[in-house]
């Protein structure tokens, strides 16, 4: 096995899960160490980055760098004009956003969590069933999400994904198993889980409570010091 690999940028399929059509460069190549991808915009004035912050999920800094075309981004409702060639780097907390200024302009975003080791969720496997789970189409999401899962077991991402739309469609048993797997996998779907209103309709099994039972003890525990 070699340890190098090299792809061109148009060999990397586009991932569209409904609103910014991606490449998984990360994916692509098996990344671990960090997160990176790139984001192109057809048209001038399309949306390039959805908008977002990461100050409530894993607080990643990002780096974004325009590759080719013209970018403007708006942080925290500042506008920067970013030609090709230009680097934006933005902290967890600032709202971010981008818009094509020229026809096929290309972003590569990477980031990672200050001081923690990267963790990938996989949810760029999971991106273009977003539209069917948006739609309320839970079991024909659930039901590929079980195909993906076969060839991609390692992301706790998409077992927990795939725990969403069972739960929704009413499939107590496998939701509550998919979750299991999703939560020894990854704290931080441990604590989103447990309010995460997907889950509502399994939140009064025993086999759920028991998934939480440290961290509602450890609640417990927290007000009894705290009075």
């Amino acid at each position: 096995m070699s340890n190098y690999a090299v792809a061109r940028f148009d060999e990397i399929d586009v991932v569209d899960d409904g609103r910014e059509p991606m490449r998984p460069v990360r994916h692509h190549f098996g990344i671990q160490a960090f997160g990176v991808n790139t984001w192109t915009a057809a048209e001038a004035g399309d949306r390039i980055i959805n908008e977002h912050d990461e100050a409530d999920s894993e607080g990643h800094e990002e780096l974004y760098f325009v590759h080719s075309g013209r970018a403007r981004f708006e942080i925290d409702g500042e506008t920067v004009e970013a030609p090709a060639g230009t680097f934006v780097f933005v902290q967890p907390a600032a709202r971010r956003t981008a818009f094509a200024e020229e026809p096929d302009t290309t972003i590569v975003a990477m980031g990672g969590t200050p001081g923690k080791a990267y963790v990938s969720h996989g949810w760029e496997i999971w991106a273009p069933l977003n539209p069917l789970f948006r739609a309320g189409e839970y079991a024909e999401a659930a039901d590929r999400g079980r195909q993906l899962l076969a060839d991609n077991p390692e992301y706790p991402g998409l077992f927990y994904n795939v725990a969403c739309a069972e739960s929704l469609a009413g499939r107590k048993d496998d939701a509550l198993e998919h979750l299991r797997v999703a939560v020894e996998k990854s704290d931080q779907l441990r604590k989103l889980a447990a309010g995460d209103s997907d889950f509502d309709a399994i939140r009064d099994e025993p086999a759920f409570q028991e998934l939480f039972a440290d961290e509602r003890q450890a609640e417990v525990e927290s007000h009894e010091r705290q009075t």
